[in-house]
């Protein structure tokens, strides 16, 4: 089971900077999760394939599949519920 977090953020996105310390405290908890940070200004198409339109935007997956989506500024305890959902045995 692969579990991924994709943030997708811009430089000049203040909400963005205020997620990343959330984000990175999480990355180093979570070691068996793949966090990627996207720059839409540079991954136009990918942030277009995950219909991002307002920032910040993170995705979690797991297997490729989207578990969860949180669109702005989103608490700690939100992205922690839903990465121990996606850590979760599918059906369990």
């Amino acid at each position: 089971m692969t579990v991924r977090v994709l943030d997708f953020y811009a430089d000049w996105c203040g909400p963005c900077k205020k997620q990343d310390p959330i984000l990175d405290e999480l990355e180093s908890e979570y070691g068996d999760v793949d966090f990627q940070k996207i720059d839409v200004d540079e991954e136009q198409d990918l942030a277009n394939q995950y219909q991002v339109r307002s920032l910040p935007t993170v995705v979690v997956e797991r297997d490729g599949e989207i578990v969860d989506r949180f669109v702005g500024f989103t608490q700690r305890e939100d992205i922690e519920d839903a990465l121990n959902q996606a850590a979760q045995p599918a059906g369990a």
